[in-house]
C-alpha cells in the first residue's frame, strides 16, 4: 500500500461534491481541451502522459498510459514522450542556475 491508491482515480469525479459549479466548468474545459483539433486525440494523450510524468502525478500516469494505448500509441512513442518531459524538466532546472549565478555575481565572492 502506498499513499496513492489506484482505486482513488475512479473518485476523480467527486471533486465537485462541495463545489459543483466549479467542477462542472473544469470538466467542460477539460473535455474541450482534449477534443480533436489541430492536434489529434492521440497526440494530446502523449502530451498529457509526458506532462503527467513531469508533474509526477501517479493518477495521471495511470490514466494517460491507458489512454495512449487506447488511442493507438505504442511503448516506444510513450517512452520517447516521457524522455522529452525529462529533458525539458532537466533543462528548466539547469537554466535556473542563471539565477544562482546572478546572485553570485552580485555577492562577488
Amino acid at each position: 500500500m502506498t499513499y496513492y491508491d489506484p482505486k482513488d482515480l475512479a473518485k476523480f469525479g467527486d471533486i465537485g461534491k462541495n463545489a459543483p459549479e466549479a467542477a462542472k466548468k473544469f470538466f467542460a474545459y477539460y473535455e474541450e481541451v482534449f477534443a480533436e483539433g489541430a492536434l489529434t486525440a492521440r497526440e494530446k494523450a502523449l502530451i498529457a502522459l509526458a506532462v503527467a510524468h513531469a508533474v509526477q502525478c501517479p493518477y495521471c500516469i495511470d490514466a494517460y498510459t491507458g489512454t495512449c494505448l487506447e488511442k493507438g500509441s505504442n511503448a516506444d512513442e510513450m517512452t520517447e514522450a516521457v524522455h522529452v518531459a525529462a529533458a525539458i524538466r532537466g533543462g528548466a532546472t539547469l537554466v535556473h542556475g542563471v539565477q544562482m549565478r546572478n546572485i553570485l555575481d552580485k555577492k562577488a565572492f
